[in-house]
């Protein structure tokens, strides 16, 4: 895909990414063929893992995916992982600087936010959507939807505090997306190298986006 707001369209379509975190590159390579064999088109590779700028201008040659940088924590991270071929960046972390950057360079920005008054001074700078960013205490839908209540206007994508069993709550509540980290890519899972199990939870998490 290309351009950002055909980035923006295909994120809001698909709803559901695949992000993944590990020491080991080739572990990286073969988990994320595996949720994209399940189904999975949004993949975001973090930067703390190995070779992640090599993986995202590897997996950007699909075409039907759209690929991320995660953990994006400085303006030379933001250029270098646009020059890989990154579609989309995310952050942990809300950096005025980065958001600024990511405009500059016409790929959509996903900062961390976990507090009404950071996702709306994340979207006053500039940002296009809301990471939210560690999981909120409780309930993550319902405190998606008190924040949507008087700030409809924030498209907010959590990472954390979702799994397969609340996912669909957190969209229905009013989340635009959800990001899939231990939950697709299990430990267990993944220190076994079971890359079937995680094609099979990525089908799961596909089947029940598609049956709600």
């Amino acid at each position: 895909m290309g351009g950002k707001e055909a980035t923006i369209q295909g994120i809001l379509a698909r709803r559901v990414s695949a992000i993944i975190r590990t020491s080991d590159q080739a572990l990286a390579r073969g988990a994320m063929n595996a949720a994209v064999a399940g189904g999975m088109r949004i993949v975001e590779f973090t930067l703390t893992t190995p070779g992640a700028l090599d993986l995202i201008t590897e997996f950007r040659e699909n075409r039907d995916l759209l690929v991320g940088a995660g953990t994006v924590l400085t303006v030379e991270d933001a250029r270098n992982a646009v020059q890989a071929g990154a579609h989309f960046l995310v952050s942990p972390v809300c950096d005025v600087e980065i958001i600024r950057l990511a405009d500059q360079l016409a790929v959509p920005i996903i900062p961390g936010t976990s507090t009404p008054t950071e996702m709306l001074a994340a979207h006053q700078a500039g940002a296009d959507f809301v990471k939210l960013f560690p999981a909120p205490a409780g309930d993550c839908a319902t405190f998606v939807a008190a924040v949507l209540g008087p700030l409809p206007m924030l498209r907010i994508f959590p990472t954390a505090g979702v799994s397969l069993e609340n996912f669909v709550d957190v969209l229905r509540a009013g989340a635009v997306g959800v990001g899939f980290v231990r939950p697709l890519f299990d430990p267990d899972s993944m220190s076994r190298r079971d890359y079937g199990a995680i094609e099979r939870r990525a089908a799961d998490i596909l089947q029940r986006l598609a049956n709600a």
